[in-house]
């Protein structure tokens, strides 16, 4: 038996209302879902984090319910089943189990109707794979109103296999038609409708964006700069201004080198640091005591030694700190004194900065 390839029939075409229409509501209800969830996230709210799932789970039931009837009646229509040649066939994928996605290229020729030619994909098993050959015939079915969804029938009817076995079908001349897809207007519209439902719940819900993001920054408390310096021939003394401390960066070496302007370089008998004060007490000329040099010691490292002493030794708090510089026994000592509510403690370090004793509160 030999079936003429007719004039093939047009190609599937979509409602493109209908799907314009479906994609821009579903792009909505994404876009205002994932923007709720992450404004409620940001905002601490948690209904409108609720809100946002609830919207997309309640949107996909719909949509769900709404495909039940389509499913029911396609269920319920008898598939056409016809003859089909293999024009070309390719392995295009596989699973972890024994069947393997192979690409079919075919032409289907109906009783009574015209020949047509569409391509499919189908899982075969790897088994039955040889089984099909290009020029091979097969039996195909397909739900009359859908053409393109045509799957290969893997155990026909003993009244098909007689038939496949005396077929010979002419190939069918294009154009090929294939399961049809979004169009890229679709994609647009739906992108278009995620971008402006986000940018929607974003809109109405500034005011409390604006107001999170301000409270989550930390408010910056203007520092005032003035110091006074008071300095004599026996000592100096630095005093800075509020919001000020001898613990931040750079500020002890500043001060230390503000004393020093203008001044011949004396030597100092103690250096003594507390919060906002700094004194230096200068050597007599002439006389013999031990003394050193006030740019010598390591003021980088004071406010680690500062933190050491009052969180490591269980002054407790509240608590007061006062770190000495002196040159005891020919070298110099940085001492650090707390006095909190658990007691006195103090820690000893050397001219380097390095920790050499350390005596707990008691």
């Amino acid at each position: 038996m030999t079936i003429t390839a007719d004039t093939p029939p047009t190609p599937p075409t979509r409602n493109t209302p209908v799907a314009l229409a479906r994609g821009f509501l579903t792009g909505g209800v994404i876009g205002a879902s994932l923007a709720a969830f992450v404004v409620g996230t940001l905002i601490e709210s948690v209904p409108l984090c609720v809100g946002g799932v609830g919207l997309l789970l309640a949107y996909g039931l719909i949509a769900f319910l709404a495909s039940v009837p389509r499913r029911f009646r396609e269920a319920g229509v008898v598939p056409c089943t016809a003859l089909a040649v293999v024009e070309s066939l390719e392995a295009v994928g596989s699973d972890a189990t024994s069947d393997v996605a192979v690409r079919f290229d075919v032409t289907v020729a109906p009783d009574g109707a015209r020949a047509y030619r569409v391509a499919f994909t189908q899982d075969i098993n790897l088994a039955d794979l040889p089984g099909y050959r290009r020029g091979g015939v097969v039996v195909v079915q397909y739900p009359p109103d859908r053409p393109w969804r045509v799957r290969i029938v893997k155990r026909p009817a003993p009244e098909w296999e007689e038939r496949v076995a005396g077929a010979r079908i002419d190939s069918a001349r294009g154009p090929v038609l294939s399961e049809p897809s979004a169009s890229c207007a679709v994609g647009f519209v739906t992108l278009l409708a995620l971008l402006l439902a986000a940018a929607g719940v974003v809109l109405l819900y500034r005011a409390d964006l604006f107001d999170e993001a301000a409270s989550s920054t930390p408010p910056v408390t203007p520092s005032s700069s003035s110091s006074s310096t008071m300095e004599s021939s026996a000592s100096a003394t630095v005093t800075l201004g509020p919001n000020q401390s001898f613990l931040d960066k750079g500020e002890l070496r500043k001060a230390v080198g503000s004393l020093a302007k203008g001044t011949d370089a004396r030597a100092a008998l103690t250096v003594v640091v507390q919060e906002r004060q700094l004194s230096v007490v200068y050597a007599p000329t002439g006389t013999q005591a031990p003394a050193f040099d006030p740019d010598s010691p390591p003021y980088d490292r004071f406010p680690t030694l500062v933190e050491e002493a009052t969180s490591s030794l269980g002054a407790g708090s509240p608590q007061t700190w006062r770190l000495t510089v002196e040159p005891l026994s020919g070298s110099v000592t940085i001492r650090v004194d707390v006095t909190g509510a658990g007691g006195a403690a103090w820690l000893e370090a050397d001219g380097q900065g390095t920790v050499v004793r350390r005596t707990p509160a008691h």
